[in-house]
């Protein structure tokens, strides 16, 4: 719960965020305020437009349309991921919707599914029209889908909001699809992303990065003696042979064996060591070097 952005602090985060801001016509007193109260604020709602073309869509969120007069949002979020402020103040974006889910972005929880319409969403949300025919066919480009991402984690910021305080249209009033064609869920996780100081950078075709080589820790120069089995020695046993240092006749195998002393004291010795320091029997320097990785061998 928050107050709302003045038109000059909303412009100045939007800006510091990165974004090209253009500010429409009289956007600075150019609101719904004479019909209903305006704020507290608590979260930013994304829409498309069903509209294609910059300027078309710009004006038809200034101006409105019978019926529905403007503001139809605060910006518009164009496919360039230009920003276009065309309402500061109460606007007709949100209309009536769910009051459990007010609830829970404001306690910044799990959104439950939206089956009521009995709350006024234009008193309490920010709201961006991004521009889309929202027919599932025509495209997001990744400008686009940054700006909405830059913006919402602006607003959240400045009030001290996760993630979970944006939500989609759809996630607010029976009926509604907008946004269509990205998920509110993946949305979210870029904005949580920026707002914990990683901007993403996306590609066409993100490929996960391969997780981190995990090693065995050292388990102590009391653990390799005679009797001793365990798959650490296996492996521990491979990285031997790999690194050249292998002095096996057949394995190596689970079970400490006078092989395992030999081969190890090779590697100890290609590490530079001599004489008792070359005795076979791991040290913690030489296994942390050795990378013996862990896991099922």
């Amino acid at each position: 719960m928050a107050k709302p952005l003045s038109a000059s602090k909303l412009v100045e985060i939007l800006r510091a965020e990165g974004l090209t801001v253009h500010e429409v016509r009289n956007w600075r007193s150019h609101n719904r305020n004479s019909k209903g109260p305006w704020g507290p604020v608590n979260g930013v709602m994304i829409h498309h437009t069903v509209t294609s073309g910059t300027n078309a869509s710009v004006d038809i969120c200034y101006d409105g349309y019978s019926g529905l007069p403007g503001p139809l949002c605060h910006g518009v979020i164009d496919k360039k991921g230009h920003v276009h402020l065309v309402g500061n103040g109460r606007a007709n974006h949100a209309g009536l919707g769910d009051s459990d889910v007010l609830r829970a972005v404001i306690n910044e929880s799990r959104l439950p599914a939206d089956n009521e319409a009995d709350t006024d969403g234009n008193r309490h949300f920010y709201g961006f029209e991004c521009v889309n025919l929202g027919d599932g066919r025509d495209p997001w480009p990744e400008a686009q889908k940054e700006a909405i991402e830059k913006v919402s984690a602006a607003i959240c910021r400045h009030h001290g909001w996760s993630e979970r305080s944006v939500i989609g249209h759809k996630e607010w009033q029976p009926g509604k699809q907008d946004p269509r064609g990205f998920t509110m869920d993946g949305m979210r996780k870029r904005i949580a992303q920026r707002l914990g100081g990683k901007a993403p950078t996306p590609s066409p075709d993100p490929k996960p990065a391969p997780p981190k080589p995990s090693y065995e820790p050292f388990p102590g120069s009391g653990f390799f003696h005679i009797g001793q089995k365990s798959p650490v020695i296996t492996a521990m046993g491979r990285r031997l042979v790999a690194e050249g240092c292998g002095r096996y006749e057949e394995g190596p195998g689970p079970e400490w064996t006078e092989a395992d002393r030999r081969s190890y004291a090779a590697w100890q010795q290609k590490q530079g060591f001599k004489g008792k320091d070359a005795d076979g029997i791991p040290g913690r320097v030489t296994w942390e070097r050795l990378k013996v990785p862990n896991g099922p061998n």
